[in-house]
């Protein structure tokens, strides 16, 4: 059944009847047909979210528990916009969620979220998850000492293999380039009022944005977790007024790290930073942390990779094709001579439903005539790329044939 549905091979009555759940069909199909329809279908997406958000709460778990449930209905569960409480200690322990999923949610989990987090022996045994979480601006104090307790403990197991480092020595990554000390230079120069007006931004990543949300631009993953935190903040206040407001912990970001600190991981250098520092270790760092600073919602740090003189031609390619980066990444890109040389990345912003429609109509005449079929059916991108290809394709296929 899945099949046809994904394959528009049903009838509108029957697309109607699954995105009540009301099909006869096996429960963890029926969520899997939810999913799907919720995420890609747009005429019955909003049915299929509400019958999923009021799902049967045991097949409902059976499915977050299962390493075999399809990744697309994991990845659901788990978005911060559609997480249900009962299902989330399940999520955390199933092998098939990512550790990029379990930080997504870590990044500004709710003080209930994050007490949930922090009782997961996953997330306890994860140094990049506890680091992530310890930035949190929703924690309250205790949480936020026992995540400390916790990092401490695991620096314990883990010292003897940092012993032999010298804690004068530093990183291989950023050690002193004079191109990456100039670049970086005239980088902060040139952009010195944009990253004043930016304040003291912390990293926090840009979402992968579904189907039906193309049209908007990329947010910072704490945005729709902000709207359900507040909901709950009104509910709990209205029922006692009477208590104290809890304190929040506002963790100070810096532009150095130690030594000490830059042996952490990538995630864990990028949590403290500040906006300058984020911007010299774009520019500095290594391809890891290139690939965590290119989705920074702020975006004169995310440019910043672009002008990393470490960068590789490999990387552009993949940033091109990347849905869960701001659009002004995706603009910057065509405007670098060097990066236009690749074929494969013209080729990837094109069919990259985040490039703006009036850089894809750009660079569609350069696409072979095979791209050029593909990019005509191809549904994630706008009415408009697929016209104009459709339209090149045949006057291509045309001069092909006469010639």
């Amino acid at each position: 059944m899945i099949d046809l549905i994904r394959t528009s091979a049903v009838p509108a009555t029957l697309m109607q009847s699954a995105a009540k759940g009301a099909l006869s069909v096996p429960p963890q199909e029926m969520i899997e047909i939810l999913v799907y329809l919720a995420v890609h279908n747009k005429v019955f997406a909003e049915k299929a979210r509400f019958t999923l958000a009021s799902w049967e709460e045991r097949s409902a778990r059976e499915a977050a528990a299962d390493p075999k449930t399809a990744k697309e209905v994991l990845d659901y569960f788990i978005d911060p916009q559609n997480l249900r409480p009962a299902v989330l200690p399940l999520l955390l322990e199933n092998p098939a969620i990512g550790e990029e999923s379990v930080i997504k949610l870590a990044v500004s989990a709710t003080c209930e979220q994050a007490e949930v987090l922090l009782s997961s022996p996953r997330v306890s045994r994860s140094r990049s998850i506890l680091t992530v979480l310890l930035s949190n601006p929703n924690l309250i104090e205790n949480e936020a000492a026992a995540i400390e307790a916790k990092l401490s403990a695991l620096g314990d197991e883990t010292a003897h293999a940092t012993e032999s480092v010298p804690a004068t020595s530093p990183s291989a990554d950023t050690a002193a380039d004079p191109e990456a000390e100039e670049s970086l230079a005239a980088y902060l120069s040139e952009n010195a009022a944009e990253i004043a007006a930016e304040g003291n931004k912390e990293f926090q990543p840009t979402a992968g944005l579904q189907e039906g949300g193309l049209e908007s631009s990329a947010e910072p993953v704490e945005a729709p977790v902000k709207g359900m935190a507040a909901a709950a903040g009104a509910s709990a206040s209205s029922s006692s007024d009477t208590h104290e407001e809890v304190p929040r912990r506002a963790p100070l970001k810096k532009w150095i790290l130690s030594a000490e600190e830059q042996r952490g991981s990538a995630l864990q250098k990028i949590s403290k930073l500040d906006i300058k520092g984020r911007i010299q270790l774009a520019m500095k760092g290594n391809k890891e942390e290139r690939s965590l600073l290119i989705r920074d919602g702020t975006k004169i740090v995310a440019l910043a990779v672009l002008e990393s003189p470490k960068l590789t031609d490999g990387e552009v390619e993949k940033f091109s094709s990347q849905k869960n980066v701001l659009e002004a990444v995706l603009r910057a890109i065509p405007m670098k001579r060097r990066f236009m040389k690749m074929y494969p990345v013209v080729r990837n912003l094109t069919f990259n439903p985040r490039t703006p429609i009036d850089v894809s109509l750009g660079l569609i005449k350069n696409l072979l005539i095979q791209d050029l079929r593909h990019l005509s059916g191809n549904k994630e991108v706008s009415d408009t790329v697929r016209k104009l290809a459709t339209k090149m394709f045949r006057q291509k296929l045309d001069v092909t044939k006469k010639s």
